[in-house]
C-alpha cells in the first residue's frame, strides 16, 4: 500500500512518445506511475528516465483482456488504489494505403488497439475507481485531431479516434454517480517518432505533400498534468493542443 498523499496513476503506451514524456511529467511531480507497453524494455527506459521515481512496468497488450485485466490487477496490489488513468496507447496502422486498398487485418488491428484496447482499459479502470474507498479517479483519453478532421488515407486511424469522443462522453456522463471525472484530449502534430515524417512532408488534403510544423511533447504532457491534478469536482472535458500553425484548421 502507498501513502494516501501519493497519486496513483497507470499510463498505457509509456514505452515511447506521449506516454513516455506524461509519465515522466507525473513522475517529476510526485506521482507513482505504472508504465504499460508491449515491450517492458522500453518501459523500463522511461523509467530510468526519473531515477528515484515511483514506477511499476508491466507488458500489456492493451487489446487483450486478460493482459489488462493482469495489469489493474497489478497497479491494485502494488499501490492499492488508482487515481488516474491515461488512456494513450494507440498506432496509426499501415500510413499511405487507400481506403480500397486497406486489408481487414490491418483495420482491426487498428481497431483492436485504438479502442477495443481504450475500452478495455477504461472499464477496468472504472470497476476499480468505483469500488475503491474514497471512492473515485480520472480517466484521461489521448483522441488527436483526427478525432474532428480526418488525413488521407487515415480511415481505421481516423473512424477509432471519432469513436473515443463518443466513449469519452458515455463514460463522462455514466461516472458521475461514482466520482469519476472522464475528459479528452486531442493532439495535433507532438515531435515523437510516430510523427516523424511530418518534417519529410506529408500528404496534404489538396494532394500536396508539405512539410508540417511539429510542437514540444513535453508541452502535451504538462497539458495532461493539468488535467490529471484538478479537483476531482472540474474536469477539462476536451482539450485540444496542438503546434500552432499546424494546417489543421484548414483541412480539406
Amino acid at each position: 500500500m502507498t501513502n494516501r498523499e501519493t497519486r496513483i496513476a497507470v499510463v498505457t503506451g509509456a514505452g515511447s512518445g506521449i506516454g513516455r514524456a506524461v509519465a515522466v511529467e507525473l513522475l517529476g511531480a510526485g506521482w507513482s506511475v505504472a508504465l504499460a507497453g508491449r515491450r517492458v524494455e522500453t518501459l523500463e527506459e522511461t523509467a530510468a528516465l526519473v531515477p528515484g521515481g515511483d514506477t511499476l512496468p508491466v507488458g500489456t497488450d492493451v487489446s487483450r483482456p486478460e493482459e489488462v485485466e493482469a495489469l489493474f490487477a497489478a497497479v491494485r496490489d502494488r499501490f492499492g488504489r488508482l487515481d488516474l488513468l491515461f488512456n494513450n496507447a494507440g498506432t496509426f496502422g499501415p500510413g499511405g494505403v487507400p481506403v480500397e486498398e486497406l486489408s481487414y487485418d490491418a483495420w482491426r488491428h487498428v481497431v483492436d488497439t485504438n479502442l477495443n484496447g481504450a475500452f478495455l482499459c477504461a472499464q477496468a479502470a472504472y470497476r476499480q475507481m468505483k469500488e475503491q474507498d474514497p471512492q473515485g479517479g480520472r480517466i484521461i483519453n489521448n483522441g488527436s485531431v483526427s478525432a474532428h478532421t480526418p488525413r488521407p488515407h487515415s480511415v481505421a486511424y481516423t473512424a477509432t479516434k471519432h469513436a473515443l469522443t463518443g466513449l469519452t462522453k458515455s463514460l463522462s456522463l455514466d461516472g458521475r454517480p461514482y466520482r469519476i471525472a472522464v475528459g479528452q484530449i486531442d493532439i495535433g502534430n507532438a515531435a515523437t517518432d510516430m510523427t516523424a515524417r511530418m518534417r519529410r512532408g506529408v500528404l496534404q488534403a489538396n494532394g500536396e505533400v508539405a512539410v508540417e510544423p511539429v510542437m514540444d511533447v513535453a508541452d502535451v504532457a504538462r497539458t495532461v498534468r493539468h488535467m490529471a491534478e484538478l479537483p476531482l469536482e472540474a474536469n477539462v472535458q476536451f482539450a485540444t493542443v496542438l503546434a500552432t500553425t499546424m494546417p489543421y484548421v484548414g483541412r480539406g
